[in-house]
């Protein structure tokens, strides 16, 4: 094990991936517990308007990363990608401090965020480029690790955001969230090095590969059952802590425990999920999850004592790890000679999931109550399973030589 996490820094600028991606993930989730109340109490904005809000800027990252990631694959240098991501933000978070009027600030948000959202899937997409390069033979290993530290980030960034919000306040918070991304930015203009040719093992000098397109069943499907798990998940995160505190009458502490159990296993099990990817491919990692995910939901449904919601994270971190570890492995084995186009599918499938997660989770919890909502998810994620076991576990896109249409 130890051998192959020496062998990962064979990779050309591996340590500069894994440093990225943890401060990413602080940047990104420093301010996400505190932005609905933010907005609510200093801006003045309802739940209703504060949904909408967060849905349209959301969306613009999914927009303007097909965008960019159908193009990053034409020879474009990521490393300036990635730097205007990251710089666009740093003022993204900036603009909450500086603009209060609703109209302007959900017009700014949506651009700054939108252009933000490709710094993920665009060092996934040079990491992954850099291990090519390097003939590496465990490139989804590489993968996983990287997205273990950006998990990783998600469990420190909420810490250091209690921290600075007692200490400076909300303005305190939103400035020490931008000089984190001017820091990564600052990083990435000293020390990554242009990115490097794309490795097309297959394709002829001269050929030109057409960009695949969501037409194609070996990525549309996949796609499909990506935004149901993914929603599936925020679904999760929203009906769980409901369904502990009025189903069990359970405690706030409770719920933490949960919560951090849940994100505490993640990470290892992602790590050793990608030391198992030379003998299990990811096509069938992804379905095992759908069956572990079937399990823990409904485990959930027929729960009657706490201690099994605790019992049963084991199932969720699993099902987390796999499909948040493994899934951009997914579709780089799917696309193997665009790896921006890749991660962009893999990024706006989380995207478009938890967006709907979010939006449906509430309005389910209303109508069928939360016990409920387990019930339902279960049913998502069979629909999940048996949507991959229609697609070959050995099957890749094949391209035609004609002009095919582009995500």
């Amino acid at each position: 094990m130890l051998i192959r996490f020496k062998q990962l820094f064979t990779i050309k600028g591996y340590l500069l991936f894994i440093v990225c991606m943890l401060l990413l993930g602080i940047g990104i989730s420093i301010t996400m517990p505190y932005l609905s109340l933010y907005s609510i109490e200093k801006l003045d904005m309802s739940a209703a308007s504060f949904g909408i809000f967060m849905a349209i800027s959301s969306l613009s990252g999914v927009f303007i990363n097909s965008f960019i990631g159908k193009r990053s694959d034409s020879g474009l240098n990521r490393k300036w990608i990635i730097e205007l991501a990251i710089i666009a933000s740093a003022i993204n978070y900036v603009c909450f401090i500086l603009f209060h009027n609703y109209f302007i600030l959900l017009l700014l948000i949506t651009l700054f965020n939108g252009l933000g959202a490709a710094a993920m899937p665009q060092i996934f997409a040079y990491a992954q480029e850099s291990a090519s390069a390097s003939k590496s033979s465990d490139k989804t290993f590489a993968l996983s690790t990287l997205r273990s530290l950006f998990s990783l980030g998600f469990l420190i960034g909420p810490l250091g955001g209690t921290i600075i919000l007692k200490l400076a306040g909300y303005n305190g918070l939103f400035i020490a969230t931008s000089i984190i991304f001017l820091f990564l930015a600052a990083i990435v203009f000293f020390f990554l090095q242009k990115s490097p040719k794309p490795v097309h093992t297959s394709v002829k000098k001269m050929e030109r590969v057409p960009t695949p397109s969501l037409k194609t069943k070996q990525i549309r499907y996949p796609y499909i059952a990506f935004i149901i798990l993914f929603g599936v998940n925020a679904i999760n995160g929203i009906n769980t802590p409901l369904f502990i505190v009025h189903e069990f009458h359970g405690s706030y502490s409770l719920v933490g425990i949960i919560a951090s159990l849940c994100a505490g296993l993640e990470i290892p099990i992602m790590i050793i999920l990608g030391l198992l990817s030379s003998k299990i491919t990811n096509h069938t990692l992804m379905i095992i999850s759908c069956f572990i995910g079937g399990i823990y939901f409904l485990v959930l449904t027929t729960a009657t004592h706490s201690w099994i919601l605790i019992a049963a994270q084991i199932f969720q971190a699993i099902f987390v790890a796999i499909v948040m570890g493994n899934g951009l492995s997914y579709f780089s084995d799917l696309i193997p000679n665009s790896p921006g186009l890749s991660a962009t599918v893999y990024s706006n499938g989380s995207i478009i999931g938890r967006l709907v997660g979010n939006l449906g989770g509430g309005l389910l919890a209303n109508f069928i109550g939360f016990r409920y909502v387990n019930l339902v998810c279960f049913i998502l994620v069979m629909l999940s399973f048996f949507i991959l076991w229609r697609v070959s576990a050995h099957e890749k896109l094949e391209v035609s030589r004609g002009n095919t249409p582009s995500i």
